[in-house]
């Protein structure tokens, strides 16, 4: 027998990838520069120069049998002591190397913590709009989704919030910035949500945990910060990745903080690292873990991502799309003109520009548009947009 759960996952790919993969077809078929695909979140400025620079000097100057080989399975603790020295400086915490595990990336780090956390029937909260993959995440380790919709600025409905919580609460996932609006949750938001958090720990007499999902902290506009969680809530564990921030998704290297000040901080940080084992994590890749200290506080050039964003706010408002203003990462959530996100996005394909349908992000009536591409595609793509807009006013 095989696993019919698991069978169904790997039959049909999330809606994002469906669609990513349509475009590498369409592309096959029509020619790459006529094809407009914003469906992947997919960064599209090079790496920092450190990075290249890093792998150089580690693959010419290192033992190579060490460099490859096996870290100890939270991650070699000179990088973990790096990481947590920058942790310190740059958000005036008090975070050590034991506090820190290296990931395959935020994937990893996410599964790998909820899998320490929730116990089968437990409930996580989810604030909608939400990346898709939290809801696979939770439910392979037998928890219970539990969708609480944003208020209409997108910030935390805090009051709804502390409505769902209940006796099987185990934890809640935060993405700021967000996937898939670009949101950032701001301070006011964020205390109000460690109020609400520490009042039913104490209703419930068991802790909840606050899950920071960050893959775009760095990728901010306008001079805003995004708070760090850690110093608002004790229960928090940082789930980080340098996939976006240093422009190496494909290379899968990330990690989990626990709070130093997390009730039951051993316990925790045990739990992490057993789930890690079951999941069959021996250890985050050895060269990235090591390229990491020399990267530290890098970021690819986000200015970018800015001169897209507002490239597409522009010329979009001026063809009536009605849109919500990203504030962080580099995603553009579009509402469609007739109410119908699946409607909307199919009408788009005729028009080969791919964009997302926002159901599975558990908010209907809008699309992701991922403007993580290059200004020309975007420049190119106008004339394709203004016929989708055209199209609806002729109906």
């Amino acid at each position: 027998m095989i696993n019919q759960k698991m069978r169904k996952l790997g039959a049909k790919r999330s809606v994002i990838r469906e669609l990513f993969e349509y475009g590498k077809k369409r592309k096959s078929e029509i020619g790459e520069e006529n094809v407009y695909d914003f469906s992947l979140g997919n960064p599209s400025v090079p790496s920092p120069e450190e990075v290249n620079s890093q792998l150089v000097r580690l693959i010419s100057e290192e033992d190579p049998v060490r460099l490859h080989g096996y870290t100890s399975a939270q991650g070699d603790a000179s990088v973990r002591a790096a990481i947590a020295d920058y942790i310190n400086k740059t958000y005036d915490e008090s975070v050590t190397a034991d506090c820190l595990y290296m990931s395959v990336g935020a994937a990893a780090a996410l599964t790998s913590s909820l899998t320490a956390l929730v116990s089968p029937g437990e409930e996580v909260i989810v604030p909608s709009p939400y990346f898709p993959e939290y809801k696979v995440f939770i439910e392979r380790c037998g928890g219970v989704i539990r969708e609480v919709s944003c208020n209409a600025r997108l910030q935390l409905d805090t009051k709804a919030i502390e409505e769902a919580i209940n006796e099987k609460t185990a934890a809640i996932i935060i993405n700021s910035p967000n996937n898939p609006t670009g949101a950032v949750y701001n301070e006011e938001n964020i205390k109000a949500l460690a109020d609400v958090l520490r009042r039913c720990e104490e209703k419930y007499s068991h802790p909840i945990y606050l899950i920071s999902d960050e893959p775009y902290r760095e990728l901010v506009y306008d001079g805003l910060t995004v708070p760090y969680l850690t110093k608002y809530y004790d229960d928090t564990i940082v789930c980080y990745s340098f996939s976006k921030s240093l422009s190496i998704p494909g290379e899968r290297i990330g990690y989990i903080l626990v709070c130093p000040r997390c009730r039951d901080f051993t316990s925790v940080y045990q739990a992490v690292c057993g789930a890690g084992r079951a999941l069959g994590f021996v250890c985050a890749p050895s060269l990235l873990q090591k390229l990491l200290p020399g990267c530290l506080g890098k970021t690819s050039d986000i200015s970018v991502y800015d001169r897209n964003r507002r490239l597409l706010l522009e010329r979009l408002s001026e063809f009536g799309f009605e849109m919500i203003r990203p504030e962080g990462a580099f995603y553009l959530f579009i509402k469609s003109p007739s109410g119908d996100a699946n409607e909307f996005c199919e009408r788009a394909k005729k028009y080969e520009i791919l964009i997302v349908p926002s159901d599975d992000f558990g908010c209907p009536g809008y699309a992701r548009l991922a403007y993580c591409v290059t200004t020309e595609q975007i420049e190119r793509a106008m004339p394709a947009f203004e016929r989708l807009a055209n199209s609806y006013k002729e109906n």
